[in-house]
């Protein structure tokens, strides 16, 4: 129950940085504000599914970044994704997964073009 409570605070902490930001900040992190908030409510692994499921469909992790915008735009998605589970499953197979079989993500299509030909 401690931790929950603890988890919350630290929530609200990083909730009131994100609204004290000022423009140039958001500026300079190439987000908006409504941007900066979604991320906070994220679940925490978005970032290493996004990068893992990418190495899935041959996409190296400096490929993903390579686009800043873009790269938001993947976590946005990843982040929003009802089908968690279904990616855990996948994810867990690791070098076995097969990218053809993926057809519920819904970050599929950009990681395809991500992907060097032939991958």
């Amino acid at each position: 129950m401690f931790d929950r409570i603890r988890s919350l605070l630290h929530r609200l902490h990083q909730v009131s940085e994100a609204e004290a930001l000022t423009d140039r900040d958001l500026e300079d992190l190439g987000m908006t504000r409504a941007q900066v908030l979604d991320f906070l409510r994220m679940p925490q692994d978005i970032t290493e599914r996004v990068t893992a499921m990418g190495a899935i469909f041959g996409v190296p992790e400096t490929e993903l970044k390579r686009n800043h915008a873009q790269w938001v735009e993947l976590l946005t998605v990843c982040g929003h994704c009802a089908e968690r589970g279904a990616c855990g499953r996948v994810l867990d197979m690791g070098d076995m997964a097969d990218p053809a079989a993926i057809d519920f993500c819904s970050n599929r299509a950009s990681f395809l073009a991500l992907a060097p030909h032939g991958a």
